[in-house]
């Protein structure tokens, strides 16, 4: 049996500074950097009307708030939203990052688990839990992400588009033209 090829597009929205960077490094090169650093462009509400081109036509989006943050959970229920109103064939992967910091210190987590989860459900979407920093759940999460796709139909990118192949990690690239939060 031949493999067949799926390309998609996968967008990560989430407040600024919950860690979406960090996931993907995390993931595709094995690693956490240290210190402060921010990439994020399109960082702040703002920049929300030119948010829709970034996420148009994606295929998978993985929502992320900051377990210490409650702020970035309802930033996350944000984004949920504008998917749902936008792009209604997007499917919703919701994910909890920083796990590392509250499994140190329990009362630094402003997110209850099961409320979580209970969101997820409530959107039918995957839920996660991950640390950059020590890797937990990371793999998890891109590949349920890449897992779906072999699994379903998915729209093929132009020629022209590039990614990271979630099911290959191995000499995978990263390519960002913006990211939003």
């Amino acid at each position: 049996m031949s493999s067949m090829r799926v390309d998609a597009k996968v967008v990560m929205l989430g407040k600024e500074s919950v860690g979406k960077t960090s996931l993907v490094e995390r993931y595709v090169h094995h690693r956490f950097l240290v210190g402060p650093y921010q990439n994020d462009t399109a960082g702040s509400e703002r920049y929300e009307a030119m948010s829709r081109i970034y996420y148009r036509g994606a295929r998978a989006a993985i929502v992320c708030y900051d377990l210490t943050d409650s702020s970035s959970f309802q930033r996350a229920r944000f984004w949920v939203k504008e998917l749902q109103n936008c792009e209604e064939h997007c499917k919703i992967y919701l994910c909890g990052t920083k796990n590392d910091l509250v499994q140190a210190d329990r009362s630094l987590r402003q997110i209850d688990y099961h409320d979580a989860q209970d969101f997820a459900e409530e959107i039918g979407a995957q839920h996660f839990e991950t640390s950059s920093k020590t890797g937990n759940n990371v793999d998890d999460l891109f590949q349920k992400v890449a897992e779906d796709y072999n699994n379903a139909a998915f729209q093929y990118m132009t020629a022209e588009e590039t990614g990271v192949d979630l099911g290959q990690k191995k000499d995978s690239y990263f390519y960002v033209c913006c990211n939003s939060n």
